[in-house]
């Protein structure tokens, strides 16, 4: 459960804990983390557009 409470951190889903501490090479981390995190459902959502949704428009 502790992985889904971190995605949930990074998407601003859950509020993280404030007895955590964190430095700036943490804060860097969770950034890149939630930026590639972004682009993965940005391409999942891209796919499902491409293989599903368009080809019923071309006919």
């Amino acid at each position: 459960m502790k992985f889904l409470r971190q995605i949930g951190e990074y998407l601003f889903i859950v509020k993280r804990d404030p007895n955590q501490q964190r430095s700036g090479m943490m804060k860097a981390m969770h950034g890149m983390n939630r930026i590639s995190l972004l682009m993965f459902l940005v391409g999942l959502i891209v796919m499902l557009f491409k293989f599903l949704i368009l080809p019923y428009f071309r006919h």
